[in-house]
């Protein structure tokens, strides 16, 4: 039974994160995730109380796993330069997986304050990651550059998430380029 509960709460964060990925927030609705799962809509209240708790299990599974291949693409740089380029390239390559693009979606919309306060530690984890290489770069405020830094890589994500007319590949590049050479590319 305990299994069978299992797979039908990942069955629904599943559906959750492809509506998530199609429509943004408003997309995810109890009757929606109803219908994704073949499950009764009342059956979904069983899982998950309102979609704010649907949000907050996705941040609590998705991130952590996001997270750890920026960390893992890190790790594998060799000086702090290198290291950077990872944080930014990692973050970027992960834009056309689903569950990024929930977590974009989450993070954009509207939600009560402890989802928020949950996303807000999580992308600090992610942020906390690059200081370090950020110090050891020579940088006088490492927090406050990694903060823009992350700024960079949001905005690429953005202009990759909204089609724009270049190239993913391209826009990348430029976030790296800003990222390690500022506006003189």
């Amino acid at each position: 039974m305990a299994e069978h509960r299992s797979m039908q709460r990942a069955a629904l964060l599943d559906a959750a994160r492809s509506l998530l990925s199609e429509g943004g927030t408003e997309a995810l609705t109890f009757p929606a995730l109803a219908e994704r799962t073949g499950l009764a809509r009342s059956s979904v209240y069983e899982y998950f109380r309102s979609r704010a708790c649907v949000v907050e299990e996705l941040c609590a599974v998705d991130f952590p796993v996001w997270a750890a291949e920026v960390e893992a693409a890190m790790a594998a740089a060799e000086g702090p330069e290198d290291k950077v380029e990872a944080y930014v390239r990692q973050q970027l390559a992960l834009v056309g997986d689903r569950r990024h693009r929930a977590v974009v979606a989450i993070s954009a919309s509207e939600l009560d304050a402890g989802a928020r306060e949950r996303i807000r530690a999580a992308h600090g984890a992610l942020v906390a990651m690059v200081v370090e290489a950020l110090r050891d770069i020579g940088h006088e405020q490492p927090r406050m550059a990694a903060m823009l830094l992350q700024g960079i890589v949001d905005a690429a994500v953005r202009r990759i998430e909204f089609g724009m007319t270049e190239d993913p590949a391209v826009i990348t590049d430029a976030a790296v380029a800003m990222a390690l050479r500022g506006v003189r590319g």
